[in-house]
């Protein structure tokens, strides 16, 4: 599952979670073995055994990190898909600054505009959209609107609008919101 799809959160923590307790184990059973072996835990398989416990403990603190932010719900994502089509989305985005941590669901990006849903109450939508906004203008798309909302109603409402203004102006913008989508999804874990 690729950063920006529904539910990549979800899989993401599951594959950590798996990860860590796979690596934990291995670490445990080299440990067991070179104490069985040897009859001392002052043995070569101990040294193994610590030096696993690094690539080990990393997948635990990437578990630890994700763990918790949930994906976005799939009727979320439906409706999304219904009402707004032809609108280039993102969903669960977990975006880091230097200040914070702000878990985001979806995203839909019509032209120069960002439009976007965050229903975590620790989110601040003002900082970050003002985020989103610097990083985009840091990356060449200047006079760009972003707007983040705590909602889903006013949230797919404007994101219908959206997608009714492109269907009757329909410009070629797929290649310019793609790698706008791409810069934003640089700044999720």
């Amino acid at each position: 599952m690729q950063k920006g799809q529904a539910g990549y959160l979800d899989a993401r923590k599951k594959k950590y979670g798996l990860q860590a307790l796979l690596g934990f184990g291995i670490v445990a059973m080299i440990l067991a073995f070179g104490i069985w072996k040897t009859h001392t835990r002052l043995n070569l398989f101990t040294v193994i055994a610590v030096l696993g416990c690094l690539p080990a403990s990393k997948q635990l603190v990437e578990f630890i990190t994700m763990f918790p932010y949930r994906s976005v719900d799939r009727k979320i994502v439906r409706e999304i898909q219904e009402k707004a089509p032809l609108l280039t989305a993102a969903y669960d985005m977990v975006i880091t600054s230097k200040e914070c941590v702000m878990p985001i669901d979806a995203i839909v990006i019509s032209g120069k505009t960002v439009f976007g849903y965050a229903s975590n109450s620790k989110t601040d939508p003002v900082l970050l959209a003002d985020y989103i906004k610097r990083t985009l203008s840091a990356n060449g798309y200047a006079k760009m609107t972003v707007k983040i909302v705590g909602e889903f109603i006013p949230f797919i409402s404007r994101a219908e609008g959206l997608n009714s203004m492109v269907q009757i102006d329909r410009t070629d913008d797929l290649d310019h919101e793609e790698k706008i989508r791409d810069i934003i999804l640089t700044l999720s874990m």
